[in-house]
């Protein structure tokens, strides 16, 4: 994708946040990609403050020294990102043209919202905070769905199970 191109989508992203009409038009002309599956809803089995809660975005953010999402690729990138918890507040970079992230820029927590959930972590609302939570980049397309299925958001799954994760938080971008 040439720079010409990335600019667009970034300015694009700009006006549909400030024209919420214009976004109306563009949300009515995509097509979701469906499974035609049903969604594996699991319910908690033991009360919300006895759980390990983990984040998982689609907001494009990492750690300043991670490799970017690939904003090259006009189907996107369906790579994953760890995120440490205690390093991300003051340690993050946010890849993604798709949207206008100028106040998750400010705020960490408009898209990421580990500061809140430590306040309810501390309330006693939840039990724990994995230390490990992991982004993707929210526009993937193409080619690029049967990789996020089948791979990455695999591993996620993995790798969450391994950290004796019981709820994940999805917060969309």
């Amino acid at each position: 994708m040439s720079m010409t191109s990335r600019f667009k989508n970034r300015l694009i992203a700009k006006a549909i946040t400030r024209y919420p009409s214009l976004a109306q038009r563009f949300i009515t002309a995509y097509e979701p990609w469906e499974s035609g599956e049903a969604v594996p809803w699991s319910p908690l089995q033991k009360p919300l403050n006895d759980c390990k809660l983990a984040l998982v975005t689609t907001s494009g953010i990492h750690h300043t020294a991670q490799q970017p999402f690939d904003m090259q690729d006009s189907d996107g990138d369906p790579t994953l990102r760890a995120i440490d918890g205690e390093t991300i507040t003051n340690n993050y970079k946010i890849t993604h043209d798709y949207y206008d992230h100028s106040d998750a820029e400010k705020d960490l927590n408009v898209i990421f919202p580990l500061d809140r959930l430590r306040e309810l972590q501390q309330e006693g609302v939840i039990g724990q905070l994995a230390d490990s939570h992991y982004s993707f980049m929210g526009h993937i397309d193409g080619r690029h769905i049967a990789t996020l299925i089948g791979q990455s958001a695999k591993q996620v799954v993995e790798k969450l199970k391994q950290d004796q994760v019981d709820v994940v938080l999805l917060t969309p971008a």
